[in-house]
């Protein structure tokens, strides 16, 4: 039998800033990254010794299409999109964050990082991330989204020694949703769009708002209260509707995820007997 859990963030994060790695400033990234900025200024007038340090990770320039539908403006076309957010926001906000105009990749060290969010549409985009961050225990935000609808999702990307001594850890993403982390479908997926018009037929103007605010409700309420408030939030523009998915294993059973069992001392024997023969 299981039951809620409470989740409460390390000492680390409450003690120094948080070390945030974005990756991807596209359509939720050039929409999570203003929020993200509102976050540490409010974080810093609320007393805490950091606030947000940044690194924003993306290769890509803006095309003509991505005006309008992404934070960026007709004089931006050209230009890396993680170095115009970045440099914007620092002269905004005060603050000295980073832009990487690069790929993330699945090697990508990531020393200290307390949380990767992760505002990317491919699958293999999110396997570079659970690949990158598994030595760190860090959280990982997936902020996806489809046409009307998507998903905010926390867990925690380990190892798997971590894994095994710590069975009340947060699954990820990949975990709760494999199919997110199957780069096989990923060719089903792409479709590039010629214009504007074409790309606000096949999504919603409104989804990567919807979804940044879902997250940015996440991040708000985890340094309000210490605690992670939930494993993640459905958001469904043609309801209207957004669904929860709580912090209760048995939440996580549902969609076919069984948490791990605590090695008894008869087994850490019986391993250690085996080892030693």
């Amino acid at each position: 039998m299981t039951s809620a859990i409470r989740h409460l963030l390390p000492s680390r994060m409450i003690e120094r800033s948080w070390n945030v790695v974005v990756v991807g400033a596209g359509g939720t990234g050039s929409a999570v990254l203003p929020s993200l900025a509102r976050l540490h200024h409010a974080m810093l007038e609320l007393g805490h010794p950091g606030g947000i340090d940044c690194t924003v990770f993306d290769d890509d320039t803006v095309s003509p299409t991505n005006v309008g539908r992404q934070g960026f403006y007709p004089n931006d076309v050209g230009e890396y999109k993680a170095s115009l957010i970045v440099n914007r926001l620092n002269a905004l906000m005060g603050t000295n964050w980073r832009a990487e105009a690069r790929r993330f990749g699945p090697g990508e060290p990531l020393y200290n990082v307390d949380l990767v969010v992760g505002c990317v549409d491919t699958r293999a985009a999110r396997c570079a991330i659970v690949s990158a961050a598994q030595p760190t225990e860090a959280y990982y935000l997936d902020c996806g989204n489809d046409t009307d609808r998507g998903q905010v999702v926390i867990g925690q990307i380990c190892g798997k020694s971590y894994a095994q001594k710590h069975p009340e850890r947060l699954p990820h993403v990949g975990e709760l949703f494999p199919d997110l982390l199957d780069a096989k479908l990923d060719a089903k997926d792409e479709t590039q769009s010629c214009s504007m018009a074409e790309a606000l037929r096949k999504q919603s103007l409104v989804i990567n708002q919807a979804i940044a605010v879902q997250a940015f409700n996440m991040l708000w309420t985890m340094f309000r209260t210490g605690a992670i408030p939930f494993s993640g939030v459905f958001v469904n523009l043609a309801t209207g509707r957004t669904n929860p998915i709580p912090l209760d294993p048995a939440a996580w059973t549902r969609f076919g995820y069984e948490v791990p069992k605590k090695p008894t001392k008869k087994a850490k024997k019986s391993r250690k007997a085996a080892l030693a023969a």
